[in-house]
């Protein structure tokens, strides 16, 4: 395997996606052996590109016989690490917290949203699919006790921040942020942005220009 820092942006970020095809020949289609091309082809990814983004990670599959499913889908997990439920807390108990905190899909991705934080008192006390709404006053020391790596912000841009701020200073490690502003937090820090806004106005963007063509 290459030294994470040498293998491409783009490899990592298709990762994913090799992970949840294989997860759907093997719970779904009960498929034991799949090529690169046809692994490929599910994406719109070439074969080629699939052979080289694994080879990053070691030596998978045979030549002329191709990858065992299953074996795959458990080598590509253990890289992303989601063969192991990383627990993780969630702030903003609001309409999009909550459609996060309800969404099953996340445990097959590694991520286990354990506990949901807000500081609107008529929040707190309400249970989001069996997850009790906590005061953001107890957020740091439970963070802290559970040593909770990963944190979810879903509040109001103008609050961000200052979430962002007591988790990296509660032991977060990397957060994932849908507030539509930009964090300010250490270098060791890992940020990962989901600005809903701008997706859709790049839809629209796009949408437009077709009318403009027609």
């Amino acid at each position: 395997m290459k030294e994470r820092q040498n293998i491409p942006k783009a490899t990592i970020e298709r990762l994913p996606l090799y992970y949840r095809c294989l997860d759907k020949l093997v719970t779904f289609e009960e498929v034991e052996v799949v090529s690169s091309k046809d692994l490929g082809g599910r994406l719109g990814i070439p074969s080629t590109q699939v052979r080289k983004d694994l080879s990053y990670y070691g030596e998978f599959g045979r030549r002329g016989v191709g990858y065992n499913v299953v074996e795959l889908k458990k080598s590509v997990g253990k890289i992303l690490g989601v063969d192991k439920l990383w627990p993780a807390v969630l702030v903003g108990a609001g309409n999009l917290g909550r459609a996060l905190v309800n969404y099953s899909s996340f445990e097959m991705m590694g991520l286990e949203i354990s506990h949901v934080f807000d500081s609107d008192l008529s929040k707190i006390g309400n249970s989001i699919n069996n997850i009790p709404v906590k005061s953001t006053k107890i957020l740091e020391k439970i963070v802290e006790e559970e040593e909770i790596k990963l944190g979810v912000i879903t509040v109001p841009a103008e609050a961000a921040q200052e979430v962002a701020t007591e988790m990296v200073e509660a032991g977060i490690k990397a957060i994932w942020n849908f507030a539509p502003t930009r964090l300010y937090v250490p270098e060791d820090i890992v940020v990962k942005n989901e600005d809903l806004a701008v997706g859709i106005v790049s839809l629209i963007y796009h949408l437009s220009w077709q009318e403009e063509i027609e």
